[in-house]
Parts: structure tokens; sequence; C-alpha cells
């Protein structure tokens, strides 16, 4: 068994940066870590898509200083519960084929290795709901059915505002609350972290703990932080910064994020000190060309993911490609001119693993330019001539051969 440090530096990091809140106190959470007494703390995620995003790592990190700290630590894939699916804002999700989640979930483990480790003298367990979830019989489900009621569940925001504008419920949306706070039971945890998104889920885990197990659950959730398109970052959706993305993607997507979220992005994703981030903040109120900053966390963002020599990589890659107009030899396009050739087709021969509808929502949205020129209709036919060049996104430059 590792042994528990009572760091307290490491301690207040965990209890504050990033933080949205703890329950029942911060006070309550810091007293049990200075205690000295090994605790059992999770945080889960659902295999809804297939890459974790920064955002997940926010939480990834707070583990990791958990398992620094010497406690255990759990990661736990919802292999289960995203079968019913978490409740969204506006729909029901749809149900998950066990194909498609476990698809989602193949590489998900290397992806959380870049931030904690799943070895060692302390290694994080590596855990899927499916293993207790599977076996609830009938009475098992109305026993844990039984633990909460229609008004606890309409009362959560969500389901409030789709049941005023008239959009169905599913039953099993109701349920969904009850399984995930049941992992929390089936561990013995005495600690769970996720987003704000997740609140009610976690305190329904912490009613359940004190129902099933007659002991105390802490809670501690994590502020949100958007993707650059400005909606939250979402599996579902693909438009984070993604953990498996290249050093480069990763940093041009960081350069899209606007320049009001530069303070929060040096928060919640990056290891820079509350003290030099405050510095960044009263130089760019002061009237600092922002960009400077915006590349430094940029570069802190990979930095902490995929190491240093990565970031560089990725700065490099930015600054040759998208601010000076460079088009690297690896992306120009070894084909034969092409006459009368759907854009659309032409781009999906040609853009990495892009799907077409991604490619198709990229033209639509006018992000492509052919010869400087906006194409926003993907069933044009265009001539692809030797020298042409074409933008895809913002960070993509390819050119014909």
């Amino acid at each position: 068994m590792s042994k528990v440090l009572t760091d307290k530096v490491l301690i207040e990091e965990f209890l504050n940066r990033g933080v949205d809140s703890i329950y029942p106190t911060k006070e309550a959470l810091r007293e049990k870590l200075m205690s000295g007494d090994r605790i059992k703390a999770y945080q889960g995620f659902d295999p809804t898509g297939p890459y974790l995003h920064v955002g997940h790592a926010m939480g990834i990190r707070a583990l990791r200083i958990l398992q620094k700290l010497g406690h255990e630590v759990i990661f736990l894939v919802g292999d289960f519960t995203a079968k019913v699916g978490d409740p969204d804002k506006t729909s029901a999700r749809p149900i998950l084929s066990d194909e498609t989640i476990q698809n989602n979930m193949n590489g998900w483990k290397e992806q959380a290795s870049q931030l904690i480790d799943f070895e060692g003298d302390n290694p994080v367990s590596f855990r899927h709901n499916f293993e207790w979830l599977s076996k609830l019989d009938l009475e098992d489900l109305i026993k844990l059915m039984a633990s909460s009621t229609v008004q606890q569940m309409v009362e959560r925001d969500m389901f409030e505002r789709r049941l005023k504008e008239g959009d169905p419920i599913g039953l099993q949306e109701f349920i969904y609350p009850l399984m995930q706070g049941f992992d929390s039971v089936a561990m013995g945890v005495d600690l769970e972290i996720g987003g704000t998104d997740q609140t009610f889920n976690m305190l329904t885990g912490r009613t359940l703990v004190k129902q099933y197990l007659n002991k105390e659950k802490f809670v501690r959730t994590n502020q949100m932080m958007d993707a650059p398109d400005g909606v939250t970052m979402s599996k579902t959706k693909g438009n984070g910064i993604n953990l498996k993305d290249t050093p480069e993607d990763m940093f041009g997507k960081a350069m899209s994020y606007p320049d009001s979220l530069i303070i929060k992005g040096f928060n919640l994703l990056t290891e820079v000190s509350a003290k030099d981030i405050q510095e960044i903040e009263t130089a760019i109120k002061s009237g600092e060309n922002p960009m400077k900053y915006k590349k430094i966390m940029a570069f802190e963002i990979v930095k902490l993911i995929k190491g240093e020599s990565a970031a560089k990589k990725g700065q490099e890659n930015f600054e040759k490609v998208v601010q000076n107009k460079e088009i690297d030899e690896e992306n120009i396009i070894s084909t034969s001119p092409a006459q009368n050739t759907q854009l659309l087709t032409f781009l999906k021969n040609n853009v990495g693993n892009e799907s077409a509808s991604q490619i198709k929502r990229v033209i639509e949205q006018g992000g492509v330019e052919v010869d400087g020129k906006q194409e926003k209709d993907p069933f044009k036919s265009l001539d692809f001539k030797s020298g042409t060049v074409i933008k895809f996104g913002k960070r993509v430059f390819l050119k014909v051969k």
C-alpha cells in the first residue's frame, strides 16, 4: 500500500485550482486529506465518443494529484451507463450499441496515460461499470429507484426546461443518475470528481452512499471550459481539443480560442502558476497584444499533454503554416490535376481522416478557400489544376503538385 502524504501545497491545489464546488464543504475535505487517511477516489467517463479532451484532462489532473499523495485512484469507464446516456439539455441520447461503445473506448487508457500512471508504486485502476451494473436484477433496480422521487428528478434544470418546452423525457433518463450514483456504492468510494454538468448525478451518488454504506462521500465539481467553437467540449460532438490530437492540431485549436478566454484557459488547461497568470492578465489589460499570451497558453496546453518538444513542434507549425502561409512538402498533393471534380469529393480524398459530413460542414460554414476564393457549395465542380492552393479550416493548407 502506498504511503499517504499530507503535502499542503498539493492539497491546496487540489482543493482550489479549477474547482467550482466541494460537497459537503471544502474545509471538511481538507481535514480529511490532511488526516493521513487513505481515501478512494474516482472520475467516470462515458464512451459516447472516441476521444477524451482537455476538459476531461482537468479531472484527470486532479486524480493525478491524489495519486501523488498516495490515495487509491480509479479511472472509470462508463461502458454500461453509456447504454442509457446521460440526460441532455434538449433530448434523450440515442442508445449506443455494444460495438459502438467498444470502438469509442478503444485507446482511452493510452490517451489518459499521458496524464496519470496506470503502473508504478501506486497505479491508477482502470475499471468498467459493466462489471456491476450488468449484474443488477429487477429487485436491485426497484430498491435503487425507491431511493429517489419523480419530484427530485424533475427538479433537475434540464428536465425542467424540457418539460416547459414540451420536449419528451424518456423514463430511462431518470435511471441514469441512479446508475452513476450506484457506481460509488459498488466501488465504496470516498470522493468523486466531475464537471459541473455532473453535479446532480454525483450528489445522487452521495445520497446513495449514505443509504447503502452509511458513510460520507465527498464531491468535487470542476469548472467547465468551452471548446474553441464556443460550445461546451463534448465527446459526442467531437469539438474539443482532444488528447489524441497531434501537437500541431492541439496547438492550432488552442489558438482558435477568443482573447476573452485566454486567462480562463491558463487557469483550467495549464499548470502555469497563479502568480504568473495574474501578471499575464495585468499585461493584457494594460494593452499588450493578446496574441503573445495566447501562444504561451497554447504552448502550455500542448506541453502538459504531449511534452515540451511536442509543444515546440506545434508552435513552429502554427507560425509557419497559419501565420506565414507556408506549405510543407507533406501537404503538397501528389495527384493528377482534376477537372470538374466536386469540392467535397476532392477534399474527402485528400484531407486526413475527416468524414464526409465533417468536411461538408466546414465547407458550408465558409471554412474552405480555393486559390483564395471562399467556396461554400460542397457539390460545386472545380478544376484542381497544378499549383492550386486549398485552405481547409483555419490550419490546413494543401497544394496540388
